[in-house]
């Protein structure tokens, strides 16, 4: 490739780094009764305009931003993965598995990723979907007969739509505690009818662990297969993610684990690892390493249609209930406008300041038993960011925009700095 870019003239590079900024304006608003698709790329490779002079201040940056962290206590150890449209441009890790042993991250630790699992349950729901197993309509009740609400309208009205997109009505966490608790997800489903539902589903957006787990209990039933089994065969082999697991067991057969910490006076101490959210796969369970989230990041870039057509990752991403308020973390990234919610999958507005138009980004964060996670795609860039932490931190709710400010400062080196490097590796 060092080749191919040290023959072509400065006002040819010039037009292939300017190309990769170009970006589709998009629509002021989202209208949830007309919500149109995020529409992605044609998958093209990175090495077009990501020379090597781009990729070694990339991880330069990178290094300096979370070797200050570590430097400073703010986080235990972290694993990151930049996807640029069909290559992973960066993986790496930073600071420690364990404090007391100082063994190292690299790209391969694996962490659990907590409610970025979700996104894993809103592709896996759409796999089946495509497969004609399951209808995003179809009603709960049909296919969890004790599934029960309240009120027996509510109960015939919630679809798996409703589930995966946090819209049945229920109370803000309705029966995470249960879920935290370890109860099978058949014994909670039972228990709903003591819940006095806020509206009809499909109303409201609250935020659920137990009811999104549904969705995962439908296809174990449809399939006659555990989930972390499914999820292993139709994603996880596939996408060659060979870190990746959904269950207690996995995570402990590993000998490259992040163990949790949590902060105490002078700075961190390890914890360990608990069983939490393995009896809903869907909603948290989901064990990764940042190599292994660099390729499911590729996928839902639309570079492995054998695995889902394109088509269906839009419907999995497109907005079915916006989410209001002004209190989240990520409603107060630069140049916030508006956030929605898709099938496991948010979906946030930014004002893009050089263009003026609406820049959509496909994001999740996750939390469970001390660990932190983020991932978050820029369909116009064809673009993802990936960070994975094994401590309660601040920087985590930062860390996207930064990131891609960085990958940004990186990308607007100047066309004749590019050039020159290009023939001096020659």
């Amino acid at each position: 490739m060092k080749k191919y870019l040290a023959i072509v003239t400065p006002s040819m590079l010039l037009v292939v780094l300017l190309f990769s900024f170009i970006s589709a304006k998009q629509p002021e608003h989202v209208k949830i009764e007309h919500a149109k698709k995020v529409q992605f790329p044609q998958p093209e490779s990175a090495e077009a305009y990501f020379p090597d002079i781009h990729k070694r201040r990339l991880t330069d940056a990178i290094k300096k931003y979370f070797d200050k962290a570590v430097k400073n206590k703010q986080i235990v150890g972290a694993s990151v993965a930049i996807v640029k449209c069909d290559s992973i441009i960066y993986s790496g890790g930073f600071g420690h598995r364990n404090i007391a042993l100082k063994n190292k991250v690299n790209s391969e630790t694996v962490f659990r990723i907590g409610s970025v699992s979700k996104g894993f349950a809103g592709i896996l729901a759409g796999i089946h979907v495509e497969d004609g197993l399951i209808n995003w309509e179809d009603r709960i009740v049909d296919h969890i007969p004790s599934f029960k609400l309240a009120n027996k309208t509510n109960t015939d009205q919630v679809t798996i739509s409703n589930v995966l997109s946090h819209t049945s009505g229920l109370p803000y966490h309705s029966f995470t505690n249960l879920v935290e608790d370890g109860l099978s997800l058949s014994t909670i489903a039972g228990r709903f009818n003591e819940v006095l539902p806020l509206d009809k589903p499909g109303s409201i957006y609250n935020y659920q662990n137990a009811v999104f787990a549904l969705s995962g209990e439908i296809i174990e039933r449809k399939t006659g297969k555990l989930l972390k089994d499914i999820i292993q065969e139709r994603i996880f082999n596939p996408l060659q993610m060979e870190t990746a697991s959904a269950s207690y067991e996995a995570l402990q057969e590993s000998d490259n684990v992040a163990l949790p910490h949590q902060k105490v006076r002078y700075g961190w101490r390890s914890k360990p690892i608990n069983k939490k959210y393995y009896n809903a796969v869907a909603a948290g369970g989901v064990n990764a390493s940042a190599r292994d989230m660099g390729k499911w990041m590729k996928f839902l870039l639309g570079n492995n249609p054998e695995v889902l057509m394109p088509k269906v990752i839009e419907d999995v991403f497109t907005p079915v209930v916006q989410v209001g308020g002004r209190r989240n973390y990520y409603q107060r990234w630069p140049g916030y406008k508006a956030s929605f919610y898709g099938m496991g999958w948010r979906i946030h507005e930014f004002k893009d300041d050089n263009t003026k138009g609406i820049n959509k980004v496909i994001h999740h964060g996750g939390g469970v038993n001390n660990y932190r996670s983020e991932i978050a795609l820029f369909p116009n860039e064809d673009l993802g960011i990936c960070v994975l932490f094994n401590s309660p931190n601040k920087l985590a709710k930062n860390c996207i925009p930064e990131l891609h400010k960085i990958i940004e400062e990186v990308l607007n080196i100047p066309t004749k700095e590019v050039f020159k490097t290009s023939l001096v590796a020659l």
